[in-house]
């Protein structure tokens, strides 16, 4: 049906923009939407972040965990779905810090996306616009979340930032 990037900086609104969008399109088809979760819980931090983004969306939800084979999760998405993808950056970091290989799995997961047939927003950090990272493997990831941003931009229907709680449509040339 339709896929959409949202990108935005840590705490800038992004995920609450996705899952009101997709509540609003889930109540007009009558399924609960789904959040598509890549984080993995390392830490007692992590776990409670993502106890708090459990808590926040309610028991209207449903949930599948796809810390790893996110590819797989889109695949298994129907036109009558409505998903939130949260987040690509972590998704991003668990392959990385896995030693997977990156260029297959984007590839993989960026042809998964284009075939979707689902309402599908997907949520992903703009990591660019800071600090130069003071070590290879942060500057690694830094260029990689770029390239993995603008790939699935390639492939979106539509693209936003999120700033400060508000939307910035965004518009190929």
């Amino acid at each position: 049906m339709s896929l959409t990037l949202i990108l935005g900086g840590a705490r800038s609104g992004k995920s609450a923009y996705a899952q009101k969008q997709a509540e609003q399109a889930a109540s007009v088809s009558g399924r609960p939407p789904l959040m598509i979760a890549t984080a993995e819980a390392f830490d007692e931090e992590m776990r409670e972040r993502i106890d708090r983004h459990r808590a926040d969306r309610g028991d209207s939800w449903r949930t599948q965990e796809a810390p790893l084979d996110l590819a797989a999760a889109v695949r298994d998405l129907t036109a009558d779905d409505v998903a939130v993808i949260d987040c690509l950056t972590l998704w991003l970091s668990n392959q990385m810090l896995g030693d997977h290989d990156l260029s297959a799995a984007i590839d993989n997961l960026t042809a998964a996306l284009a075939a979707c047939p689902a309402s599908l927003w997907v949520v992903s950090n703009e990591v660019g616009w800071s600090l130069v990272p003071d070590n290879a493997l942060g500057r690694r990831f830094r260029d990689e979340a770029g390239r993995l941003n603008q790939r699935v931009a390639a492939v979106a229907d539509s693209a936003c930032l999120i700033v400060a709680g508000l939307k910035l449509d965004l518009h190929r040339n």
